[in-house]
């Protein structure tokens, strides 16, 4: 009879903190910062308070590392734009269209979690870096597509670095503060049709 092999001892740990991480996700979203209790947390995870604790000493550890998901899940996102661009050279609006779109879609996958998140979560520096690394690496992206587009302005380097601050923020504000069940939909296009105006002006 064959003995099941073990799961080596790292890959256990990957796995119970991308537990706990989705149940916090779900609670956070569902009941807010102050309902999702670590004791909530650990029940929905299906692990002991022990081994929560053992990964995340207290709540804000839970909201740093959900943050810092998110970022590395928004920045593979954004990178799958650029690579779609790479092999289809779409035109400066399909390419924005793209973009915009994507950073939409993060914006409303999970509102309440996301706005938590922004709100809440402890802006660490280890956090602050990890964040404007990826800020820079989509601006790089974009700064590339510009060039190739003959497009961007004198300094298409700046101008992709404005456009991806500006188009954040824009869409959380858009997206995020206003009243449940608006229609955005135009506030996406709006956001399209600025910075294609923007952008358009050739170096």
């Amino acid at each position: 009879m064959l003995t099941p092999r073990k799961q080596p001892r790292q890959q256990r740990s990957r796995e119970t903190v991308a537990v706990i991480l989705e149940a916090a996700a779900q609670l956070f979203q569902r009941h807010g910062y102050a309902g999702a209790t670590t004791n909530k947390i650990a029940e929905r995870a299906g692990v002991s308070i022990g081994s929560l604790y053992q990964y995340f000493p207290n709540k804000d550890a839970l909201l740093v590392a959900l943050a810092e998901h998110y970022l590395t899940q928004s920045a593979e996102q954004v990178a799958q734009v650029f690579s779609r661009a790479a092999e289809h050279r779409p035109s400066l609006h399909d390419l924005l269209t793209d973009l915009v779109g994507c950073v939409a879609d993060l914006h409303t996958d999970r509102p309440e979690l996301h706005r938590l998140l922004f709100d809440q979560a402890p802006r660490t520096p280890g956090l602050v870096t990890r964040f404007r690394q990826a800020e820079q690496q989509i601006a790089g992206a974009l700064a590339g597509e510009l060039r190739r587009l003959r497009a961007g302005g004198p300094d298409p380097g700046l101008s992709a670095l404005l456009a991806v601050q500006g188009i954040e923020a824009q869409l959380h504000g858009a997206l995020l503060d206003q009243p449940d069940g608006r229609d955005t939909s135009g506030h996406v296009q709006a956001v399209i049709r600025l910075w294609h105006r923007a952008l358009a002006a050739a170096p």
